[in-house]
C-alpha cells in the first residue's frame, strides 16, 4: 500500500494528509482551494463565500492552478498560470475565445503549462490580445478545460462629467462632480488651488464616485477646484471649476428640506464598497436618515455614514441588496422629503451540487447532476473531454442534468459541468467509466426500413449471429436525421418478433433507426444505422397572411412560409381567393410555390375585400385560411400615412410580439399608431394607441392554439392612415409529441409595496423547479373592480422584480404573475392588492383669512387645496411678527387635516404679524400660501363698538353664498318672526292699557322693571303672564340670529358676538336693540355709547356641535342664573396653544412648538329657568363681567 502527501507550505492549500493509495506509486499531490470547485466535501450551507476543502474524488487529471483575470498595459509582458496534475504524460494547450492559440515569438507555453506573452498588443480587431483565455489539459483518461481568464488592457476615457463653477452663499453647501470610465477603475482625488484635498474633513467629503461635497461654505473656500483620476498607467485632470462665496443674507426665511443630490441606482459585486449619496438643504439644516423600503434593518457592521449623510456600505454581501430610502427632515417637525435608489448585488457562480463519478455497463444509463447559483443566474453547459456537448439522440441535457442513454464505449470520458455568468465561470468534473461484458450477444443484423405512408415506416431485422438464444428483448431507437438537439425515442419489444411498424412520424421527414439486443447480463452493440423518409401529405396548416394597401385601388397580399412541421412536403403552389364582402363571386388566382406575395390592383376605393390563401403539395391542396377582411382607403385619402410593415411572432402560447417598420418614403407626419386585434370569431379589441416612436408592442393574456387577427394603422392630425392586417396562431402549451405536460408551478411570495403616488414595486420568488430554457414572467395589473378587460395591463420581464409605473394616485390595484418556460405557461399566482400613495398637495390652502377677535387673539381660517384627489393629513401654520419674520424666526402651529382654522394667541399689541399656511400628507408637504399681514391695533379708549379687524388673501367682502337658505327655512323663519312681533305688540298694548288705569305705579314699574321683575311677588296674574311672554320673545329674538346660518357657531371667548361659518368669520352689519321701550329714552341714549357687547346669553345647537354661554352679573341680587344644558353633553374645544418663548433648535431658526390640550365641558340640566331680570337691563354690568372673561367660554368645533 502506498500513500500520497499533501503539501501544507502555502496558505492557499489544505493541510497535509497521509492518504492510502491502492495500486499506484507514491505521488506528491497539492490540492488547491479552488472556490466553488468539487473537492470532496460541500461548503457550509447558506455561505455566500464557500471555502470547500478536502481531496478530489479521483486523481486521474485535475488543475492545481488555473488562469485568473488580469489587466495589463500595452507592450507589457504577462503570465497566465495553468498547472495540471495527473497521470503523465499531460499535454497542455491554450484557447483564446474558444480557438487554439498558436505558439510564436510572443506566445510561449512554458514547461509547467503556463502561458507567457512577451508583449501584449492592443490593436483593434483580430490582432488584439484581449479576450478570454483557457488552458486544456489532456492525458490518457481524457481532457479537462480550465475556467476562463479575461485579459484586458488598461484604458481610461475622457471625462464624461466635468466640475462646473458655482456660486454659494456663505454658510451654504457646494457640490462638484466628475465622472470618468477606466479599466481598472480610477482613483479620484480633488485639488483646491492645485493642492490636494484630504478625502474627509469635518466640512468636506470626497466620495469614491467622484463627488466633492463642501458644507458650511466660508470665505476660505473660494478658489479653483479640479478632480484627478489615476490608474496604474494613466492620469487625467479635469477642467477647473471656480467656487464663488457671496455674503449671507441677514434674514434666513424658513425653507423646507430639499434633496439636491439623491442616491443613484448602483450595481456592485460581492465584497466591493459602494457609497449612496444624499445631500440636502433647508432652513433650519435638515437631518438626514436612511432606511430600507422593505423595512429590514440596515447592517450596522458594514455600513457607516460618510460626511453629512452619505451611506457607505463596505464588503457588500447579498443581504445588502434592496431599495434604500434617504429622508431629509426639518428638526422638530414632520416636514420631510425622500429619495430612493436600488442596490443590486451580483455574485459569481458557485456550485451547490457537484456531479459524481460513475461506473456503468454498456447500454446502461448515466445521470450527472450539477447545480450552481449566482446573480445573475448562471448559464449551465456540459463538456466532454473539454469539448462542448449538444443534446442529440442518446444524450439529453437539461439545466442541471446530463443524461446519457444506451452507453457505448466512446462515452468513457471526463465530463465537466460549467456555470458561467458576467462575473466569471467555474467548472466541476466527473468521470464516466464504461464496463464491458465479455459474454454478450452480437448486434442485430440486416436492418432495413420501408416507407408505409406519410407517417409510418416499417423496420425489420435479423437475429444476432452470436448468443441469439440468450436475447430476451429488442430495443428499437429512432430520431429525426436532420438538425441538432433531436429527441431520441425508444420502443421495447419481445424476443419473438423481428419487425415493427413505427407510426406517428412527421410527413416528408428523414429518420434514423438502430436496434439493440438485450440479455440478462447486458446489451449488445448497436446495430448499423439506417435512414428512411416518410411520404408527403397535404399541408396541415394554411399560411398566415398579411394585407396592406399602397393606394385606394390596390391590396398587397403577403404570407409567411408554412413551418416544416406543418408543411408535410414541398409546397408547389398557392391558391389565392378574393371577393367583395357584398358579392359572392370569388376570383381565384394560382401562384407558384416560391412566391410569397401578390398585388391586387384595380379595386374599388373605400370597400371591404375578403382574402384567403391555400397551400398545396404534390399530394394536393391543404386547409384554406380563414377569410381575412381588409378595407381599401378612400379615394380622397392620398395624403394619409402609408401602412406600416407589420411582423407578428408568437413568444409563447399566450403572448404575441407585434413589430412594425414605417415606410421611410412616407411624407405624412405620423402622430401615432392604432393597434386592433381579435381572436377568430370574436369581437375586435382596441384601439391601443401607441406613440409615434414605438415600433414594438406585446399582446399578452391570449389563449393557446388560437388564431388571432391583428390590424395596425398610423394616423396623422388630419386622418387615419392605410391599415396593415395580418393573422397569427398561438402555439399550444404541449410537448413535441402532443403529450400533455403539466404546467410549471406559478411564482410565489408575491410582494407589493408602493413607493410613490404613481408606482408600485413588485417582487416574487421563482418556484423550485429546473428548466433548460430561459424563464420569462408576465405581470398582470389592473385597478380593483375594473369592468373593461381591455384596460388590463400586461408587462413582460425576465427578472423576479418589477417597478410598475404610470399608475393613478390613491388607487387600489391588484397584481398577479405567471411564468413562461418555452411553450409552457404556469397558472397565475395568487392575487395581491395594494394601493398607491396619495399625491403630495400640489397647491397651497386657499381663501386664507386672519381676523383679530380679541386684543391679543386672532382667528386663522382657510379652505383645503384645490383638486378632488388631494388628501391632506395635516396643516402647518407659520406666523411671526415682522421683526422676527425678517430674522427667519417663525412660530409653528399644526392642525389635523379635518380642521381648517386655528387661534393665534398672546399676540403683541402694536405689532404686524405675517401668517401663511401649507398642507401636507404622508408623501410630502405642499407649498405655502401667500403671506397675509395682520395688524394688532391697540384698544380704543372710548370703548365704542368696533368690528373685529380682519385681513385675508382675497377680497374682504363676505360672499353672498355664505347664507344659503332654502324656501322651507325662509318660511319657518318668517312665521317665527311674525309670531314674535305679534306677542310683542300684544304685550305693549296690555302695558299701555294698564298704565292709564294705574299711572302712579306704572312709571315706577317701567323704570325698575329690569331689576325688580324677578322679585315682584305682588304683581297681578296678567302682569306675570305678560312677563312670561316677554321671556319667550327674548329667547326667540336671541336664538334666531345663529339659527339663520347653517354650519355656523359663535365664538363666545371674551363675550364676542362673532359668528363663524365654514368660510370663516362673518361680521354682522346691524347691532341688536332689545326691549328698549322698557327704559327711559334719555337713559337709553346715555348708555348707548358705553355698550360694547350684546347680552351673551344664548342657547345654540347647530347639527351636533353644542355651544353654551352664560353670564353672571355681580350687581344683580338673587342667585346666579343658568341656562339648561344637554344632559352629559361634552363640548370639544380646540384651544390655540401658545409658546412662552422660542425654543432653540440648534439652527438659525427658532420655533415655538404648540402643546396639545383638549377642553371638555360636561353640564347637567339646571333646576330653575332664567328670570326676566337676567334678560332685560343691566347691560353695563354685563359688559364688565364679560370683559373680565367670567363665565364659561367655549369654542365649539363645527
Amino acid at each position: 500500500m502506498s500513500s500520497i502527501y499533501v503539501n501544507l507550505n502555502d496558505e492557499n492549500y489544505v493541510e497535509t494528509a497521509r492518504l492510502p493509495l491502492l495500486g499506484a506509486n507514491p505521488h506528491r499531490h497539492v490540492f488547491p482551494k479552488v472556490r466553488g470547485a468539487r473537492q470532496g466535501l460541500a461548503p457550509t450551507s447558506g455561505s455566500e463565500d464557500p471555502e470547500p476543502w478536502g481531496v478530489w474524488c479521483f486523481s486521474e487529471l485535475f488543475f492545481i492552478r488555473e488562469p485568473q483575470d488580469v489587466t495589463v498595459t500595452r507592450k507589457d509582458p504577462v503570465f497566465l498560470d495553468c498547472q495540471a496534475h495527473g497521470e503523465v504524460p499531460i499535454k497542455v494547450t491554450w484557447l483564446k475565445n474558444g480557438a487554439k492559440v498558436s505558439e510564436n515569438k510572443r506566445f510561449q507555453v512554458l514547461s509547467n503549462g503556463s502561458l507567457y506573452i512577451s508583449e501584449v498588443e492592443g490593436k483593434r480587431g483580430a490582432h488584439s490580445d484581449e479576450g478570454f483565455y483557457q488552458c486544456l489539459a489532456v492525458n490518457k483518461y481524457g481532457a479537462i478545460l480550465s475556467q476562463k481568464a479575461h485579459l484586458t488592457l488598461s484604458t481610461i476615457s475622457a471625462f464624461e462629467i466635468q466640475p462646473i463653477s458655482t456660486e454659494v452663499q456663505e454658510g451654504g453647501v457646494a457640490r462638484f462632480a466628475c465622472k470618468i470610465s477606466s479599466n481598472p477603475p480610477a482613483v479620484v482625488t480633488w485639488e483646491f488651488n492645485r493642492t490636494t484635498l484630504p478625502m474627509m474633513t469635518d466640512r468636506m467629503a470626497a466620495l469614491p464616485s467622484g463627488v466633492l461635497q463642501i458644507y458650511n461654505v466660508g470665505p476660505g473656500d473660494r478658489g479653483s477646484y479640479c478632480c484627478v483620476a489615476a490608474t496604474v498607467a494613466h492620469r487625467r485632470r479635469s477642467a477647473e471649476a471656480v467656487l464663488t462665496v457671496t455674503p449671507a443674507k441677514e434674514s434666513k426665511p424658513f425653507h423646507t428640506p430639499t434633496i439636491i443630490a439623491g442616491p443613484q441606482n448602483v450595481t456592485a459585486s460581492l465584497h466591493q464598497t459602494i457609497v449612496l449619496e444624499c445631500m440636502a438643504t433647508g432652513n433650519p439644516k435638515p437631518i438626514i436618515s436612511w432606511s430600507r423600503l422593505d423595512h429590514k434593518s440596515i447592517d450596522v457592521f458594514n455600513t457607516r455614514v460618510l460626511g453629512n449623510g452619505n451611506l457607505l456600505i463596505s464588503d457588500v454581501r447579498l443581504h445588502h441588496a434592496g431599495v434604500y430610502v434617504c429622508r431629509a427632515t426639518t428638526p422638530g417637525t414632520r416636514n420631510f422629503t425622500v429619495a430612493m435608489a436600488t442596490v443590486t448585488v451580483l455574485a459569481p457562480p458557485s456550485f451547490i451540487e457537484w456531479p459524481e463519478s460513475l461506473t456503468r455497463p454498456r447500454a446502461g444509463t448515466a445521470r450527472f447532476v450539477c447545480q450552481a447559483e449566482g446573480i445573475p443566474a448562471p448559464k449551465m453547459s456540459w463538456l466532454k473531454n473539454g469539448r462542448k456537448m449538444h443534446s442529440n439522440g442518446r444524450i439529453k441535457m437539461y439545466s442541471s442534468k446530463l443524461v446519457i442513454n444506451q452507453i457505448i464505449p466512446e462515452d468513457d470520458a471526463i465530463y465537466q459541468c460549467m456555470a458561467e455568468n458576467t462575473l466569471g465561470s467555474v467548472l466541476s468534473r466527473a468521470r464516466l467509466t464504461v464496463v464491458m461484458s465479455e459474454d454478450r450477444p452480437s448486434a442485430p443484423c440486416n436492418v432495413h426500413a420501408e416507407t408505409v405512408s406519410s407517417s409510418a415506416i416499417l423496420l425489420a431485422w435479423e437475429r444476432p449471429l452470436y448468443n441469439a438464444d440468450k436475447v430476451i428483448a429488442y430495443s428499437v431507437h429512432y430520431m429525426k436525421a436532420e438538425g441538432l438537439n433531436n429527441e431520441e425515442y425508444q420502443v421495447v419489444l419481445g424476443n419473438d418478433t423481428t419487425h415493427y411498424v413505427i407510426s406517428d412520424l412527421e410527413s416528408a421527414s428523414n429518420y434514423t433507426f438502430y436496434i439493440v439486443a438485450y440479455m440478462p447480463l447486458g446489451a449488445s452493440q448497436m446495430s448499423e444505422h439506417v435512414t428512411q423518409s416518410t411520404l408527403e401529405d397535404v399541408p396541415l396548416r394554411p399560411p398566415e397572411i398579411s394585407l396592406t394597401s399602397r393606394s385606394p385601388t390596390d391590396i398587397l397580399i403577403s404570407w409567411l412560409p408554412i413551418p416544416a412541421k406543418y408543411r408535410r412536403g414541398r409546397v408547389v403552389l398557392y391558391r389565392v381567393s378574393v371577393r367583395l364582402s357584398t358579392d359572392s363571386t370569388v376570383q381565384v388566382l394560382e401562384l407558384p410555390g416560391t412566391s410569397h406575395e401578390y398585388l391586387l390592383q384595380g379595386l374599388r376605393p373605400d370597400s371591404i375585400y375578403l382574402v384567403r390563401v391555400t397551400a398545396a403539395t404534390r399530394v394536393g391542396l391543404g386547409e384554406a385560411s380563414v377569410w381575412t377582411s381588409h378595407k381599401t382607403p378612400k379615394a380622397t385619402s392620398m395624403q394619409a400615412p402609408r401602412s406600416p410593415e407589420l411582423h407578428l411572432e408568437p413568444l409563447n402560447c399566450t403572448t404575441i410580439s407585434v413589430r412594425w417598420q414605417r415606410d421611410t418614403e412616407d411624407p405624412a407626419a405620423v402622430q401615432g399608431y392604432k393597434l386592433f386585434y381579435r381572436e377568430e370569431g370574436q369581437q375586435e379589441r382596441g384601439p391601443i394607441v401607441l406613440a409615434p416612436g414605438e415600433l414594438l408592442h406585446t399582446l399578452s393574456g391570449l389563449d393557446p392554439r388560437r388564431k388571432y387577427h391583428v390590424r395596425l394603422l398610423a394616423y396623422s392630425n388630419i386622418e387615419d392612415g392605410y391599415q396593415a392586417d395580418q393573422t397569427v396562431s398561438t402555439p399550444g402549451c404541449v410537448s413535441v409529441r402532443d403529450r400533455m405536460v403539466p404546467p410549471p408551478p406559478p411564482p410565489h411570495h408575491l410582494y407589493a409595496n408602493a413607493n410613490s403616488s404613481s408606482s408600485i414595486f413588485l417582487h416574487w420568488r421563482r418556484p423550485a423547479f429546473t428548466a433548460a430554457q430561459t424563464i420569462n414572467y408576465t405581470v398582470r395589473c389592473n385597478p380593483v373592480g375594473l369592468q373593461n378587460a381591455s384596460l388590463v395591463l400586461y408587462l413582460q420581464t425576465s427578472e423576479t422584480h418589477m417597478l410598475v409605473q404610470g399608475l393613478e394616485p390613491s388607487t387600489r390595484y391588484e397584481f398577479a404573475v405567471r411564468l413562461h418556460v418555452g411553450q409552457l405557461s404556469s397558472p397565475w399566482s395568487p392575487v395581491v392588492h395594494h394601493t398607491t400613495l396619495a399625491e403630495a398637495p400640489a397647491g397651497p390652502p386657499v381663501g386664507l383669512k386672519v381676523t383679530l377677535i380679541e386684543d391679543d387673539t386672532a382667528l386663522v381660517s382657510w379652505k383645503p387645496p384645490g383638486g378632488p384627489e388631494t388628501v391632506v393629513t395635516r396643516y402647518t401654520i407659520l406666523y411671526a411678527p415682522r421683526k422676527a419674520w425678517i430674522a427667519g424666526e417663525w412660530q409653528v402651529l399644526h392642525r389635523e387635516g379635518a380642521i381648517t382654522m386655528a387661534l393665534l394667541e398672546n399676540l403683541v399689541v402694536g405689532d404686524v404679524y405675517i401668517v401663511k399656511v401649507s398642507a401636507s400628507n404622508e408623501v410630502g408637504e405642499g407649498p405655502f400660501s401667500d403671506s397675509v399681514e395682520l395688524a394688532v391695533l391697540p384698544k380704543d379708549p372710548s370703548g365704542s363698538n368696533q368690528r373685529p379687524k380682519r385681513l385675508d388673501s382675497a377680497d374682504a367682502r363676505v360672499p353672498s353664498g355664505y347664507y344659503r337658505l332654502d324656501q322651507k327655512s325662509m318660511t319657518g323663519i318668517t312665521v317665527g318672526v311674525g309670531i314674535a312681533l305679534t306677542c310683542i305688540l300684544v304685550c305693549v298694548l296690555i302695558l299701555i292699557c294698564r298704565s292709564k288705569v294705574r299711572k302712579s305705579s306704572a312709571s315706577k314699574t317701567a323704570q325698575n322693571g329690569s331689576q325688580q321683575l324677578p322679585h315682584a311677588g305682588a304683581s297681578t296674574a296678567p302682569v306675570n303672564e305678560a312677563g312670561k311672554k316677554l321671556d319667550r320673545a327674548v329667547e326667540n329674538r336671541e336664538s334666531s340670529t345663529p339659527g339663520m346660518v347653517p354650519r355656523s357657531f359663535i365664538d363666545a371667548k371674551g363675550g364676542s358676538d362673532l359668528i363663524i361659518n365654514s368660510y370663516g368669520p362673518v361680521i354682522k352689519n346691524n347691532s341688536k336693540k332689545k326691549w328698549l321701550f322698557f327704559q327711559d329714552s334719555k337713559r337709553t341714549r346715555a348708555e348707548q355709547p358705553q355698550r360694547r357687547f350684546p347680552p351673551a346669553s344664548c342657547f345654540y345647537q347647530p347639527g351636533t356641535a353644542v355651544l353654551v354661554g352664560s353670564q353672571d352679573s355681580p350687581g344683580s341680587p338673587g342667585p346666579a342664573t343658568s341656562f339648561p344644558r344637554p344632559l352629559g353633553a361634552a363640548v370639544d374645544a380646540e384651544p390655540s396653544t401658545q409658546s412662552e418663548g422660542s425654543q432653540d433648535t440648534g439652527d438659525s431658526g427658532r420655533f415655538s412648538h404648540e402643546s396639545s390640550a383638549e377642553l371638555r365641558l360636561s353640564a347637567s340640566l339646571s333646576g330653575s329657568p332664567p328670570s326676566s331680570g337676567s334678560l332685560v337691563g343691566r347691560e353695563a354690568a354685563g359688559e364688565r363681567a364679560l370683559g373680565q372673561g367670567k363665565g364659561p367660554v367655549v369654542q365649539a368645533r363645527p
